[in-house]
């Protein structure tokens, strides 16, 4: 072997660059502190510092990393830690006991975890270290014999997931990693039948294919690949801006107005959503159908003509105001905002409608999904021309 090969060879081991920011690797730290800390701290409580039984075993190190800086993982998930953590457990205590060689004990107990771990479908990497403490973990935890399976390790495998549950939900983080639907699978559950890219279907035939354990949720592999089909087809619609396919000029509501007000702007223009601007055309909200559902909340005589409100003898509440009901988190775009920026956003994020904003942050348009479709299909158009 050539010196240059041994080099390339040796060049393969190193890693790729990790994509994440550096707040999600703060967050990832200072969460496996609390949940450690947490776990050590119960364990204390519980048990005593007069306990014969470790606060914390080393494997509750490893499975920190995992539930705290790759929560997405399904080696992550609950289900995995508490089931392999168990198993595992379970079956180096009996290799312990039955098995007079502790290399061969430990050897097999870590086959055997694995085995059981497929099988429940709980496989949790650090639960391999759980096997091997059972086996290796010296004269104190051999004496502990099977309550060695839910003290420590029982235990403390609920105090960590407890402490990663609480923790993500205060940091906004999603976990348990529930399934994601991606836009290309019906909420039954059938397979995209696009004639262009691919389908669920073609997805689970080459994961099947490569007869291997992708440590990545399959809902999670498929919505990132058509994110990614998105991107690569918004790339080619750079040239094309938000200003290109807005509605102008836009209908705002201001905040001071009535709800009754916006909600007969929304009925005559046929718009789901209004942005609410100040005096100054600076977007300050929006308020959509959804928040204006409730008619009742207007009145019962402030929706009505004037000249029939005499009518009524009772005298009624007057409709809330617009900034009482408006929602603070309205997602806005600049009118130099490519229109491929916008597909991911509207296709997975929920978003149906985006105030576009001119140089000075000032309202300029809005655009709803009807604009973007509108839009593409003009490029689209405009581009098989040219190419013809």
């Amino acid at each position: 072997m050539s010196r240059y090969a041994v080099i390339h060879w040796l060049s393969s081991f190193i890693p790729s660059p990790i994509a994440v920011r550096w707040q999600e690797r703060l967050r990832s730290s200072l969460g496996a502190l609390v949940g450690i800390a947490f776990t050590g701290g119960a364990m204390h409580v519980l048990l005593g510092p007069a306990a014969n039984i470790p606060m914390l075993v080393a494997p509750m190190g490893a499975s920190a990393v995992l539930l705290f800086a790759v929560p997405a993982s399904p080696l992550a998930q609950p289900w995995s830690i508490i089931g392999g953590n168990l198993v595992s457990a379970t079956v180096g205590v009996a290799c312990a006991n039955w098995i007079g060689d502790p290399v061969g004990a430990a050897a097999l107990a870590v086959a055997l975890a694995i085995c059981f771990m497929f099988a429940l479908r709980c496989v949790h990497p650090p639960s391999g270290a759980v096997a091997l403490t059972a086996v290796l973990g010296g004269p104190a935890v051999h004496a502990l014999g099977f309550r060695f399976v839910a003290e420590p390790i029982a235990i403390q495998s609920v105090l960590l997931l407890c402490a990663a549950i609480a923790y993500h939900a205060v940091t906004g983080h999603r976990y348990p990693h529930a399934a994601h639907h991606s836009p290309g699978k019906s909420a039954a559950g059938s397979p995209d039948t696009s004639k262009e890219g691919f389908t669920r279907a073609d997805l689970e035939t080459v994961l099947k294919r490569r007869s291997e354990l992708l440590d990545i949720d399959v809902d999670d592999l498929e919505s990132l690949l058509r994110e990614i089909q998105l991107h690569a087809y918004g790339r080619t619609l750079n040239e094309l801006t938000c200003a290109d396919i807005m509605s102008r000029p836009a209908v705002a509501v201001s905040a001071a107005a009535r709800a009754s007000t916006a909600w007969r702007l929304l009925k005559l223009h046929g718009f789901k959503a209004l942005p609410v601007t100040d005096e100054n055309q600076h977007v300050i909200g929006i308020v959509t159908r959804a928040d204006l559902v409730d008619k009742r909340s207007f009145g019962r005589a402030s929706i009505l003509p004037p000249s029939m409100q005499r009518w009524f003898k009772r005298e009624t509440a007057p409709a809330p105001l617009v900034g009482a009901l408006m929602n603070l988190e309205a997602r806005t775009v600049d009118v130099t905002t490519p229109v491929g920026e916008l597909l991911p956003l509207f296709a997975n994020s929920g978003h149906h409608h985006f105030p576009v904003l001119d140089s000075k942050k000032r309202l300029a348009g809005m655009i709803t999904q009807a604009d973007l479709i509108a839009g593409l299909y003009r490029e689209t158009y405009a581009q098989q021309r040219r190419a013809a």
